[in-house]
């Protein structure tokens, strides 16, 4: 069985002791985690340990329940709150409400009062845990957003944001079926400022797409296989087509639509038609072809306007956003093994192509444009990566064979892998060094924090933690109070200071807190040290 974890703060000792002493935790499901006599050292403990009932005395030294309930409301939303308070008082109770605070319990604390709130508490602790883990209950939520998820994975396709791989799995994932041969993008667009405004939808641009959607859902669904969903200002559709040839009935069908929701809507109406592609993971250049294609309705006014009548010669080799992505995270991310896969994924695309010279040209001058983008962002040296005699641009017939063309681009990917490994671990050492030269120098300033060292070295609290800890195997709090007790320590040594004023120079506004501190890290207090000595 699975305890629930408890964490105790009280600044009286015997109070402290006699709840835990007489509290059975664990035939009441919980186990008591940790104790601490003073609000600071309380947030410490839940940073360590993330209890899931803190109960805390509102009265403390160095900081005070409250002050420590308003830190864990925002940073461990899901902890319960239990307030303890020898005071009578409606202000405490009103803030701790405001909290969402569990209890409010009035000292002395009663056994049997605790014991009733434990078993409260942990109903609602089982329930909420069961919520969050019911299946069916997921199933449900899941099945209620599937709509828009949808939405949002054929919004993604149209962009060019998944792999070949990625759009299998979310299809089978979604419950989404575009088997076909080939496929087509078109985009359609209202406009209600046509026509004088006059039209029944005049000042309600945003019904436009819902009522294009109506009219193409009940008139196109009988004759091709289609897809529609809402993008921005317009309407998108994805056909499915078995034999690229029915793109041209397709491109009448569409025309018809536009001239039936031209009379019924009252307004301009185009539509612009992609190419056809062969390969789910293409269709953005079917979409930004449609896009295009819309363009062109000033010249041949309200109608379907196919791409491929009016730019014949667009097509050529295009460069893959999905496939570029993957080669560019494979070389920053991956193992030499799976940048070698993905360049010979690439290459059987060549192959499967087979274009002109002139577009291999293209496609890898775009690719080494992509490779030199990286090589500046980590500011890497283009001699390492190319060799002395590269050119600084592409020319294909320096290659004998695509083979040959395969080995250059994955060894100059690999070159780039590992430059960038050596870079990243370099600068994760070079930025805990700096940490610590921060720290070193300003361990006086009682308000030096995490925050306030990230924002020196321009990098996330979140993302410095996890470095910082590789690096030095501490925290930074332990690294910096450790650093301020040495420096202590040295000063109780070397020199005759009051406590307070080495409280003052190791970065302690409260000499008291210094002494805490100090005891708990040496474990004995700085008089007694100095006597000591």
């Amino acid at each position: 069985m699975a305890y629930y974890k408890v964490l105790l703060a009280d600044d009286e000792k015997e109070i402290r002791q006699g709840i835990i002493q007489k509290i059975d935790w664990a035939a009441n499901g919980f186990v008591l985690a940790g104790d601490a006599s003073n609000g600071r050292e309380a947030l410490e403990l839940a940073e360590k340990i993330h209890p899931d009932v803190v109960m805390t005395d509102i009265k403390m030294p160095f900081m005070s329940g409250l002050e420590l309930g308003e830190i864990l409301a925002v940073e461990m939303p899901l902890t319960k709150l239990v307030f303890f308070s020898g005071f009578d008082d409606f202000e405490y109770a009103k803030q701790a409400i405001q909290m969402n605070a569990s209890e409010y319990i009035l000292k002395p604390v009663d056994s049997k009062e605790v014991t009733t709130l434990l078993q409260k508490l942990k109903k609602q602790l089982d329930h909420e845990m069961k919520e969050r883990r019911d299946v069916e209950i997921l199933r449900q939520n899941y099945i209620q957003s599937l709509p828009l998820l949808r939405q949002q994975f054929f919004s993604s396709l149209v962009e060019g944001s998944f792999s070949e791989k990625k759009i299998q799995t979310l299809m089978k994932q979604y419950d989404i079926n575009l088997k076909a041969n080939c496929w087509a993008v078109t985009v359609i667009k209202g406009d209600t400022k046509e026509n004088g405004g006059k039209g029944s939808l005049s000042g309600q641009a945003e019904l436009v797409p819902l009522s294009l959607q109506q009219i193409v859902t009940e008139n196109l669904a009988r004759l091709y296989k289609t897809i529609n969903f809402l993008y921005n200002d317009a309407l998108v559709i994805l056909s499915l087509f078995q034999k690229k040839e029915e793109v041209l009935g397709y491109v009448s069908a569409i025309n018809r639509i536009c001239d039936m929701a031209r009379d019924v809507l009252e307004l301009s109406v185009t539509a612009g038609i992609g190419s056809v592609c062969h390969k789910l993971s293409h269709l953005r250049y079917s979409f930004e072809g449609a896009l295009t294609a819309l363009d062109y309705r000033v010249l041949l006014d309200d109608k379907a306007i196919f791409i491929d009548d009016v730019e014949p010669n667009a097509k050529g080799l295009q460069l893959d956003e999905a496939e570029q992505k993957a080669l560019i995270n494979a070389i920053k991310l991956d193992i030499p093994d799976n940048i070698e896969k993905t360049v010979n994924h690439m290459i059987d695309y060549f192959k499967e192509v087979n274009t002109s010279i002139s577009q291999y040209q293209i496609y890898m001058t775009e690719l080494l444009s992509e490779l030199f983008k990286i090589v500046k962002s980590y500011q890497l040296d283009l001699n390492e990566i190319f060799g002395t005699d590269f050119k600084g641009y592409f020319a294909m017939q320096d290659y004998e064979s695509l083979e040959e063309l395969k080995k250059w681009i994955t060894e100059v990917s690999v070159k780039i892998n590992v430059k960038i490994k050596r870079e990243r671990l370099d600068s994760t050492k070079i930025l805990a060094e700096k940490a610590k030269e921060f720290v070193q120098k300003n361990y006086g300033n009682s308000d030096v924090s995490v925050e306030m060292l990230c924002s020196y070295l321009h990098v996330s609290p979140a993302y410095f933690s996890t470095i910082f800890k590789r690096e030095t195997g501490s925290s930074f709090i332990s690294y910096l109070t450790d650093v301020r007790m040495e420096e202590a320590i040295k000063l109780l040594n070397t020199t005759d200071d009051k406590t307070y004023i080495i409280s003052a120079k190791v970065g302690y506004t409260e000499p008291n807190y210094f002494s805490y501190v100090f005891k708990k890290h040496f474990g004995i207090s700085p008089s007694k040290y100095r006597n000591n000595r």
